[in-house]
């Protein structure tokens, strides 16, 4: 029997931009909770590589937010990453993408660790006194039951007191009519549950779930799992920031 790996094409568009190729562009294939296909839509890999300045100001706050020892999670080309070293902070970036990690060592990203983000702390290694999860980096949990089993997962990765700055959006706004009027199945999987795929150079990756979650939701996951929210801000495409710190 032979085994077929995936390929990893998030990875083949960072190290094409990263060698050269300005135009390298990934095609994002989506489909939403009650099985409507969205249209595809191109994500250039330089939005990966993007400065400062060029990060939204949701992004730029959580940077601004961001203590102590540092775990960047879903790095993808280290961006944030290599801005918090520049301020002095030690940071560990960690993606899944092999060549995404080949990209951030390349750039100068001291460590870096390839691995989900469910995977548990080394025995020899200290927590964590912030975690970061941007670029709507909660939808690394793939569902409500993974953002519930990430939530108890992180009490293990994060000093006392601690905290998560992560990212996410409410997308019922994809489900209104011409008139406004929402057409959710109450009955069918949360509306914030997707599945994606990517594509580069012709070959497609293996299909994932992405969970964008509404901010009363993640609230009352907090709450549940023992933490604290803080809203700390809002854009006009309903994306929000949230501080989660550890209580007790």
């Amino acid at each position: 029997m032979t085994t077929t790996t995936a390929p990893d094409v998030l990875g083949q568009a960072l190290l094409a931009y990263h060698r050269g190729d300005s135009d390298a562009q990934l095609t994002v294939h989506c489909d939403v909770a009650d099985g409507e296909s969205l249209l595809d839509e191109t994500l250039p890999a330089a939005y990966f590589f993007r400065t400062l300045l060029q990060m939204p100001e949701l992004e730029r706050l959580a940077l601004d937010e961001t203590r102590g020892r540092v775990l960047d999670l879903g790095a993808g080309a280290g961006c944030h990453s290599l801005e918090l070293q520049s301020r002095g902070f030690e940071v560990k970036a960690v993606d899944v993408s092999g060549g995404a990690a080949q990209v951030m060592t390349e750039r100068g990203v001291r460590t870096v660790a390839r691995h989900d983000l469910f995977d548990p702390l080394p025995t020899n290694e200290l927590p964590y006194d912030t975690i970061l999860l941007l670029m709507n980096g909660i939808g690394l949990a793939g569902t409500l039951d993974g953002l519930d089993k990430f939530l108890a997962h992180a009490r293990t990765l994060l000093a006392p007191g601690g905290q998560i700055l992560a990212t996410s959006s409410d997308v019922r706004y994809l489900y209104e009519d011409e008139e406004g009027a929402l057409r959710i199945n109450l009955n069918g999987p949360y509306y914030g549950e997707v599945r994606y795929s990517m594509s580069f150079n012709g070959q497609t990756g293996t299909t994932f779930p992405w969970l964008f979650v509404d901010a009363a939701l993640l609230n009352d996951a907090a709450e549940t799992a023992g933490y604290s929210a803080e809203f700390l801000g809002e854009d006009d495409d309903e994306q929000y920031l949230v501080r989660l710190t550890l209580v007790g």
